[in-house]
């Protein structure tokens, strides 16, 4: 079951709100209905977040995007569609029920941190826990503990006047660990922080997360802070679902022109992974086998090196075509002696991470799971290519270093030429400063 589902949600202000919905619905632009005296801040949005998921939505000012945060705990009501909170329905709760869902299901981070002044840090890290009516030492002891995972142990009798930005969010973060739900709400929560105090909360975030396993949704107008953290992001544009699907997805298949516009200036090493780049691990040979037959699976694929693994997949290293040619030409009957070590990454290493391992090695980055098994390889071609953006006006730049790469080192198919390497918010109503950008239809998901 889904932890939040969206289902054709719509936000109308102002007169009329159901004949803005039907307008909508058949297509309109919100500009087209501002005649009925409204203003249309979230269209016909549908998403579902698992269980432990950061679901990232971003878009420009004006996208609907803290609006549509706030309908999710009911802090804003629904014109039309429905939110589920682990299959409750809240657009149907009343204020006492949504009140409780707030207190126990639900909490949140925001943007200016929305602390007590005149409270101590530890009070404002418990106060989740007092409306609940949790008793003054066990509500303590939750905040303390929240407090410590987010680096504030020591400051609980600080007020917030007394702490930097960055210790204030951690404070608001704190509060919303402290009240131990399942669901955390984040509206812009790095957004008023400097870019390094920013990275460090993401980092911290991002370890909150993969140890504790809570469902964040997470709202920024950063792309590359939703890149960063987002398992999935969904964009918006103009109250509408530009498109849903993870950082690759996003960057590497666009919806449409507004996406792409949107990306196009994004670090694509920084969200491409080794696993989105590597290709297939060919040839392998077994360490059981001797040089001969080594050299014979070598030139039947036309390579000039190839990689040893055994029968379970576990890599052990890799030969190459002049050494072993040397050893069969010496009757050597063993690979043993013959291998070399090679560069190992991980399916989820950035790409911006391997350069450095790359132009050390002779070979191509080895891809290996957890278990050292190997799952694919990275020829220096392939890294290079990696840096083009396919919808910008450097796509024939991954060509090029590809191409100059075959000539020293391999090509993607398997040919090499050196010897070693082988193949290879809607709040405030605003106009989208995007506006240039083609208008966009329905999602991708």
């Amino acid at each position: 079951m889904p932890a939040v589902r969206a289902d054709k949600l719509y936000k109308i202000f102002g007169r009329r709100p159901s004949k803005a919905v039907e307008l909508l619905a058949d297509g309109r632009h919100r500009d087209e209905i501002a005649s009925l005296g409204v203003t249309a801040a979230v269209i016909d949005v549908s998403f579902e977040v698992q269980p432990g998921e950061i679901f990232v939505v971003m878009g420009l000012s004006g996208s609907g995007k803290s609006t549509l945060i706030r309908m999710l705990n009911g802090l804003l009501p629904h014109t039309s569609g429905s939110v589920e909170i682990e299959g409750t329905d809240i657009t149907k709760l009343g204020k006492s029920d949504l009140r409780k869902l707030r207190s126990e299901k639900v909490s949140m981070v925001f943007q200016h941190f929305a602390l007590f002044p005149h409270r101590s840090v530890l009070d404002n890290a418990s106060y989740g826990l007092e409306v609940r009516g949790v008793a003054r030492d066990q509500r303590d002891a939750k905040a303390r503990e929240a407090l410590a995972m987010v680096g504030l142990d020591g400051l609980e009798h600080k007020v917030p006047g007394q702490l930097s930005g960055g210790m204030q969010q951690r404070v608001g973060l704190a509060r919303a660990l402290a009240a131990d739900t399942d669901i955390i709400l984040m509206d812009e929560a790095f957004s008023a922080l400097d870019p390094l105090i920013r990275r460090d909360m993401q980092t911290q975030l991002l370890e909150l997360q993969a140890s504790l396993g809570k469902t964040i949704i997470f709202i920024t107008h950063d792309l590359n802070e939703a890149m960063r953290l987002g398992h999935r992001i969904c964009v918006l544009r103009d109250g509408r679902v530009a498109q849903i699907g993870t950082a690759e997805e996003i960057l590497n298949d666009p919806a449409n022109d507004y996406v792409a516009n949107f990306v196009e200036d994004v670090d694509r090493t920084r969200v491409l992974t080794a696993s989105s780049v590597m290709e297939a691990p060919i040839p392998v040979v077994d360490p059981g086998q001797g040089p001969r037959a080594a050299l014979r699976t070598m030139r039947d694929s036309q390579t000039q090196s190839a990689f040893v693994v055994r029968a379970d997949r576990t890599l052990v290293g890799g030969v190459n075509e002049t050494a072993v040619g040397e050893a069969v030409r010496d009757n050597v009957k063993k690979l043993d002696g013959l291998v070399d070590t090679l560069e190992r990454v991980h399916p989820d290493t950035p790409v911006a991470d391997m350069f450095g391992q790359a132009a050390e090695s002779t070979y191509p980055l080895a891809v290996v799971d957890g278990d050292e098994r190997l799952v694919g390889v990275i020829p220096r071609g392939t890294l290079l290519a990696a840096l083009a953006t396919p919808n910008g006006d450097d796509s024939h730049a991954g060509t090029d270093a590809s191409e100059s790469d075959t000539a020293v080192s391999g090509t993607a198919d398997g040919t090499v030429g050196d010897g070693r390497e082988p193949h290879g918010d809607a709040e405030e109503p605003q106009t989208d400063p995007g506006g240039d950008a083609p208008a966009t239809e329905g999602s991708r998901q």
